[in-house]
C-alpha cells in the first residue's frame, strides 16, 4: 500500500500527533529524506504526543535516543554519521527491540543489514508551493503492520 500527502509544518506535526494516539508496537519505521525535510520534526511531534514530557532532541551526535513511554518504548536512531553498518552493533539495537518497541530510523541506508526490516518507510521531500513550505510524505508499506498504518494515515487525512 502507498499513501502520499503534502503538508505544511503544522499539518505535519498534527498528523504525527494524531498517529501517536493509535500507533501500536512492535513497529519499525524508516524515515528517508534530505537534511531539513522534516524527519526529526515528525519524530519530535510523535514522541511528545505519545506522552514524553521532556525535550525530544535529534540523536545525530548520540545516534540513539530512548523514550520509555508506559507500555511502549520508542527508539529514535539517526544514522547520518554512520560510515559502516557494523558500528550499530555497539548500540545493541537488536537487544533493545522487542514487542513493546517502536523503532524510528533516520538515514536507514547507513545501517543496511544491521537493522530490522521496516514495516513502513516514510519518504520526506521538502517543497514549496504558493509561498508555503510543504513536505511531501510518501508512506510505503512492507508488512501487515505497515499496511494498517497506511490505512490509518489515509483515514486521518
Amino acid at each position: 500500500m502507498l499513501t502520499t500527502v503534502d503538508l505544511d509544518e503544522d499539518a505535519l506535526t498534527g498528523l504525527a500527533s494524531r498517529l501517536a494516539r493509535i500507533i501500536s508496537s512492535p513497529l519499525v519505521v524508516h524515515l528517508r529524506g534530505d537534511l531539513g525535510a522534516g524527519k526529526t520534526t515528525f519524530v519530535r511531534a510523535l514522541v511528545q504526543a505519545m506522552g514524553h514530557r521532556g525535550r525530544v532532541k535529534s540523536p545525530t551526535y548520540g545516534l540513539l535516543e530512548h523514550y520509555p513511554l508506559g507500555d511502549r518504548n520508542v527508539l529514535h536512531l539517526d544514522l547520518y554519521r554512520i560510515g559502516d553498518p557494523d558500528e550499530l552493533e555497539y548500540l545493541g539495537i537488536l537487544d533493545l527491540f522487542d514487542d513493546t518497541t517502536i523503532l524510528l530510523v533516520e538515514w536507514p541506508d547507513h545501517g543496511v543489514g544491521a537493522l530490522p526490516p521496516p514495516d513502513v518507510e516514510i519518504a520526506f521531500q521538502a517543497g514549496q508551493t504558493d509561498a508555503f513550505n510543504t513536505r511531501r510524505l510518501t508512506f510505503y508499506a512492507h508488512s501487515h503492520s505497515g499496511n494498517e498504518l497506511c490505512k490509518i494515515v489515509d483515514s486521518l487525512l
